[in-house]
């Protein structure tokens, strides 16, 4: 079980990264460990039906949302959405970012399939424009933005570069 004060360190976490390394995953570890439930910005961000072909809310009243859950007392919000983390980032205590390779990512949506009734073609557009994670340029959804937030970020802060890594810092937290 984690300690008094390694808990007030997890009260708020925000987990960031490139789609496919593993946000989802390690929010729902976080979860069981911090007894609360996650927060998934795709979730926030699309309306209701398929994923893929979902159409996306009204940024404002998304980010008013976002900003609304970071104003509570504990919470786990994941995603790729860099202009959300950057709403929420004032209240975390902790910042995860995951740094995994683009093919381990690609591998990573690949193994787990399409997603809330993806179709075949945009579940190519999100394997090609993970690939791209690094290339991107002046996008908050990309790693040179994504790392610029977990350099500036003051409060603690966690940088996993492979799936090897973030299964420690999980056994980390359990030996706590």
């Amino acid at each position: 079980m984690i300690k008094d004060k390694q808990y007030e360190a997890l009260r708020r976490v925000a987990i960031m990264g490139n789609g496919g390394s593993g946000k989802t995953r390690l929010a729902r570890a976080l979860s069981l460990y911090l007894d609360r439930a996650p927060v998934h910005l795709d979730d926030v961000y699309w309306q209701p039906g398929p994923h893929g072909d979902g159409v996306a809310r009204d940024k404002a009243i998304v980010i008013e949302e976002v900003r609304e859950l970071s104003l509570t007392s504990g919470w786990i919000i994941e995603g790729v959405y860099g202009w959300l983390i950057n709403v929420i980032l004032p209240r975390a205590t902790t910042l995860v970012f995951l740094d995994l390779p683009e093919d381990e990512c690609i591998a990573n949506i690949k193994a787990r399939g399409k997603q809330r009734g993806e179709s075949d073609e945009s579940f190519q557009e999100l394997l090609d424009w993970v690939s791209k994670y690094r290339e991107r340029r002046n996008n908050w959804n990309s790693f040179e933005s994504h790392l610029r937030m977990f350099e500036e970020f003051p409060n603690e802060k966690v940088r996993l570069r492979s799936r090897t890594e973030i299964l420690e810092y999980l056994d980390r937290l359990a030996d706590r």
